[in-house]
């Protein structure tokens, strides 16, 4: 039998079309009973079956990897800024940044041909990694305004903040912008429709976040009936500029 195993071994070997993947799993292992020494120019003795027990030590195909750092020729959203070294899984930095051409690994070439020196940095288009997708996430959302169904009020930043705060988002009331024209009730009449405010990230990306008014009253008889995933329901804007658009 171990004749035959040779033989299909070289007969694999022998032919050029077969590609052989290799595996860097590596398992270090341990004799469990150390085998007693032999005397000096005596012959060895056989070793008996117990000296071939071993036990694992180590197993490195379940040791996790460390990071690796990587140098970005660009942007990458939720990573960092031209010309950064970043420190990352070696899964992703490979698969998403090395491959796609986004970054090179760090070495003192690469250093000196992508990493940016003051006098070379520009006025960046991103304040931070994670501010684009901060924007996307909240144009991605439509917030609900409750606003008093039985006292008169006026729309102001701080309703939109504490809003936002109940959705899982915070803000100061400088980084909302208002629209033009003021927003007052009670009024059934804007109950439902959609207006837009901004939202100032940073001092520098601005997202459009869609908002919709709900009436809101203590007195259970004059409460107004809860529409559920109102978000998904085609609403009319509150504006005409807006509808016109």
């Amino acid at each position: 039998m171990l004749r035959n195993m040779m033989n299909a071994i070289c007969k694999v070997s022998s032919c050029k079309n077969v590609m052989i993947q290799p595996v860097r799993n590596t398992f270090v292992l341990k004799r469990r009973y150390e085998p007693l020494l032999h005397k000096k120019n005596a012959k060895p003795k056989l070793l008996k079956a117990k000296y071939f027990i071993y036990d694992l030590v180590e197993d490195t195909s379940i040791k996790k990897r460390p990071n690796v750092e990587v140098i970005l020729k660009s942007y990458v959203d939720g990573v960092g800024k031209k010309g950064d070294i970043v420190s990352l899984k070696p899964e992703f930095a490979y698969n998403k940044l090395i491959l796609p051409g986004l970054a090179t690994y760090k070495t003192e070439e690469n250093i000196k041909k992508y990493v940016l020196s003051e006098d070379e940095k520009v006025e960046e288009l991103h304040s931070s990694p994670f501010a684009q997708r901060t924007v996307n996430m909240i144009q991605s959302l439509t917030l609900s305004i409750v606003m008093n169904k039985d006292e008169p009020w006026k729309l102001e930043p701080w309703h939109i903040r504490v809003s936002l705060r109940k959705a899982g988002y915070y803000c100061t009331d400088e980084c909302i912008t208002m629209p033009d024209q003021p927003i007052e009730g009670p009024d059934l009449n804007k109950e439902g429709k959609v207006f837009n405010v901004t939202i100032t990230i940073n001092k520098l990306e601005k997202a459009n976040l869609k908002c919709r008014i709900h009436h809101w009253s203590t007195n259970p008889s004059e409460k107004l009936p809860y529409v559920p995933e109102f978000w998904k329901l085609d609403a009319e804007p509150l504006f005409v500029e807006e509808k016109n658009k």
